[in-house]
């Protein structure tokens, strides 16, 4: 199922042992566009500090009352490494901060999460601690590479560029509460024609300048005017995600990632 970023922000993260402090923020990796840290305001308990909780950690969520269960204690977040959140996480950082949590590396390998996972559990399956040791070596032969860890909220605002003009700004995103990838940025179009907010899949951007705040799409504005409104009160289920891939025959990515239960994915559904 697919979530709002925005729902998710100020959601309560709850140790084993009492709450650490509510999410205020995600870094995100703008190669895959998959969540890789919740940013979490531990309060006057921690002095403040803002500390990065992996969604290894998360257990099954408490919809209902806006509470992210993770199976670490308070201690754990109190000892873990100083990360700065103002500034780039470099790989290193990120290598000493899932070895403090023994979380595997989810880098070098395929698959959202490393060793072909597509949903981050806490181990490789199928080898035991070979296969953890085995992966591990392979994540640590990319050591220096650029982790590509973007902020989900400084992307909010960003202006969308289509291939014949502007289209509106990023107003949100949706996650997939399975694999935390990025499934879709939520465009606001009433600057443009007093639209509506549409969804745009990461899979058509073609460039994005940081710098200047953009975010260039390939498709052009009269495809997007015309694909179906994104109504952020009501669910988003998989028929709704259906037409908007028919409407631009484009390939829909559930048909090339597995489902939780390691099949892949072939619903049918009506055109």
């Amino acid at each position: 199922m697919l979530r709002s970023m925005q729902e998710l922000k100020d959601y309560t993260i709850g140790a084993t042992d009492g709450e650490i402090g509510h999410v205020s923020d995600f870094f995100f990796d703008d190669g895959s566009w998959v969540i890789r840290y919740l940013v979490v305001d531990a309060g006057s308990w921690l002095r403040s500090r803002k500390v990065l909780i992996s969604p290894y950690s998360v257990m099954q969520p408490d919809w209902m009352h806006k509470r992210l269960p993770v199976r670490i204690d308070r201690n754990q977040v109190e000892n873990s490494p100083d990360i700065d959140t103002q500034k780039p996480v470099s790989r290193q950082h990120e290598m000493g901060f899932a070895d403090y949590y023994g979380y595997p590396y989810y880098w070098g390998g395929t698959g959202f999460w490393g060793d072909g996972q597509y949903f981050p559990v806490m181990a490789p399956g199928g080898g035991g601690l070979r296969a953890v040791e085995v992966a591990r070596n392979v994540a640590a032969r990319h050591a220096t590479d650029d982790p590509h860890l973007r902020s989900c909220n400084a992307v909010i605002g960003y202006h969308i560029h289509a291939r014949d003009g502007d289209i509106g700004h990023v107003q949100g995103m949706l996650v997939d509460e399975d694999t935390w990838a990025l499934r879709y940025l939520v465009v606001e179009t009433s600057n443009w024609w007093g639209g509506h907010q549409v969804l745009i899949s990461p899979h058509w951007i073609e460039t994005i300048d940081w710098t200047d705040s953009t975010v260039s799409v390939n498709l052009n504005r009269q495809a997007v005017k015309s694909s179906p409104r994104f109504d952020s009160t009501a669910e988003m289920n998989r028929q709704h995600e259906w037409d908007l891939f028919h409407h631009y025959q484009l390939p829909a990515y559930w048909d090339s990632e597995p489902k939780p239960n390691g099949e892949k994915n072939h619903d049918k559904f009506i055109v």
